[in-house]
């Protein structure tokens, strides 16, 4: 016993001996391999088409439309009224759109101005008449004319390569046959069941049995299946000149509106030339106002003359030159910002170089500016949205954003229409000398804005929702990119900041930062409200990305979204 024992022993030892030297080597090309990263999710990566969506249902209708041999407009209308069945909280055929189109044949971009006018009718006098100060936040004098079906029908027919009935099928089968209502759909869907409640038409369209619809119940809308048949059939006059147009025209009747057929029948979006700025090497393209995209190219211009850079992502240093950026832009866009038709505004000097130098002279590198007043430009002579982006495999791309703005817009729904009316009114002024004041046939100041970032080798679509969040959240976008290298997936997840005031130091903050940072962001004078994780008050954004030598193509998703990068499979090869 004793002698098997031992040579039992003396077996072990030699296989220790020889096993040990090839567990050490398995775990030093296991330790080699490791890697840590920041971001939560890996980019989508394609020779061919991509598309970023907030729902994986929208960027698969975005997806198949490219697969069947559709450009980056005909993919991004269909993910975008697919959107509108999903998420219709937030957008949906009764809300704005804008959006910029690069087309690679001619290497040029074209903005696309979907945001609707004020009805005729809707004057200052008007609410005063009515008891008002202020302009409504929801209810019918909120309503202003949607642009989104124009804008529509203006992509398709200068972009795409598909008609509207195949463009519009995937989101009318969806809404028939029901889908399965997602987590960050039925949190932000849930708030609004008192709202809901309160009209009729809206109660039978989105309520359940009385209720918002839980996770993961199948939700169906038929009348809005029938409103998009009729889009389909009739094209844009359906929803601006049809039966649509007379139920938005009855609904604004029955609730003492000032909505005429006239205001629907007049409308167009309009094409216009994109903004732009430059930042360390790369071009940034904004839309023009009446958007907000002008204070993010402003609030860039004034963080460059600092080195973020060295200061390190997330730092105090590089958080607090952002935001003190985004006071002193934001009141500039509040001063000078408002419709260009109704009179000539200050965009050459509000994108100077030299105007921002005078800005960012202004930020105290140890102290919060509580209370920041606007510029002085050389003037010119005499919580909803969502957001999407496309590149196809010939390197054409979509940069587009919808919204009704306040989740369910106006709260109310023209009745078997199936959608609910935005309340992009709620945007203007009545003070008669601000450049937003209200008036008929004007389009108000608006929040959603879709950008383009780009340099020698790169070209970057890119969009973060979330109201007066958006600006703010593109310009860290847009230094996570160039000033810390991130890919764009890591770009849009990283931490950030939102100041959704207009004055004061409040900072809403994602708790994702180095620690300290709070402490001495804190000890400079930023009253903090900290959010754990991925918030969705900080926005949700989507991103596509062109490697100009090598043709391929990158998407990225907002973990703050339900969302996903979806990729074109190759095509069919021939059968012999």
């Amino acid at each position: 016993m004793r002698t098997e024992s031992m040579t039992l022993t003396m077996a072990l030892a030699f296989l220790q001996r020889l096993l040990l030297p090839a567990v050490v080597i398995a775990m030093m090309s296991f330790s080699g391999f490791a890697q840590d990263r920041g971001q939560g999710r890996s980019m989508v990566i394609s020779q061919y088409g991509v598309v970023a969506a907030e729902s994986p249902l929208a960027a698969q209708a975005g997806v198949a439309i490219l697969e069947r041999g559709g450009s980056a407009a005909d993919a991004a209308v269909a993910a975008n009224a697919v959107m509108g069945v999903v998420a219709p909280m937030s957008n949906g055929i009764g809300g704005d759109l804008f959006a910029i189109v690069y087309d690679a044949k001619s290497g040029k971009y074209y903005g696309l101005n979907a945001s609707g006018w004020a009805p005729a009718g809707l004057t200052i006098e008007h609410l005063k008449a009515k008891g008002l100060r202020e302009m409504p936040e929801q209810g019918i004098d909120s309503v202003t004319v949607p642009g989104a079906v124009d804008g529509w029908q203006k992509l398709l027919d200068r972009f795409g390569r598909k008609k509207m009935p195949e463009v519009l099928d995937p989101a009318i089968r969806i809404a028939e046959n029901g889908f399965p209502v997602t987590e960050w759909v039925s949190l932000i869907w849930a708030p609004e069941e008192d709202l809901l409640r309160s009209s009729d038409s809206a109660a039978q369209t989105f309520l359940i049995g009385d209720r918002t619809p839980r996770v993961g119940e199948i939700f169906r809308n038929p009348d809005l299946a029938r409103s998009l048949r009729q889009i389909v059939q009739g094209g844009r006059d359906a929803f601006y000149k049809g039966e649509i147009a007379q139920r938005i025209v009855e609904l604004s009747r029955q609730h003492g509106g000032t909505m005429t057929a006239d205001d629907l029948a007049n409308y167009s979006s309009e094409w216009t030339d994109v903004l732009s700025t430059s930042y360390r090497g790369w071009t940034v393209y904004e839309m023009p106002p009446n958007g907000q995209g002008i204070a993010a190219l402003e609030m860039l211009n004034i963080m460059e003359k600092y080195p973020l850079g060295d200061y390190g992502l997330n730092s105090t240093r590089a958080l607090h030159v952002m935001i003190e950026a985004k006071k002193l832009a934001y009141a500039d866009l509040a001063r000078y910002i408002g419709d260009p038709a109704s009179g000539a505004l200050p965009v050459a000097g509000l994108l100077s170089k030299d105007y921002a130098a005078t800005r960012a002279a202004l930020i105290d590198t140890d102290h919060a500016n509580c209370s920041v007043a606007a510029g002085a430009p050389a003037m010119p002579a005499g919580g909803d949205t969502i957001y999407l982006s496309v590149v196809d495999r010939d390197g054409n791309m979509v940069s587009l954003i919808q919204s009704n703005y306040q989740n369910f817009g106006s709260g109310l729904v023209p009745q078997g229409a199936g959608f609910a009316l935005q309340d992009r009114g709620a945007l203007f002024s009545m003070d008669p000398a601000s450049p937003n004041a209200l008036a008929g046939h004007k389009r108000p100041l608006h929040t959603i804005i879709p950008a383009f970032l780009e340099n020698d080798k790169t070209r970057i679509a890119f969009g973060i929702m979330g109201g007066w969040n958006q600006a703010q959240a593109h310009a860290q976008f847009v230094s996570h990119v160039v000033d810390f290298h991130q890919n764009i997936q890591a770009a849009i997840e990283t931490a950030r900041f939102t100041k959704p005031t207009f004055d004061g130091c409040d900072v809403l903050l994602e708790n994702r930062i180095p620690g300290g940072v709070r402490q001495e962001l804190e000890a400079k004078g930023h009253k903090l409200e900290m959010h754990n994780g991925f918030s969705n008050l900080f926005g949700g954004g989507q991103a596509v990305m062109r490697d100009l030598a090598a043709g391929v193509n990158y998407g990225a998703s907002d973990s703050r979204k339900d969302g996903e990068a979806v990729a074109e499979l190759p095509p069919q090869l021939p059968v012999n």
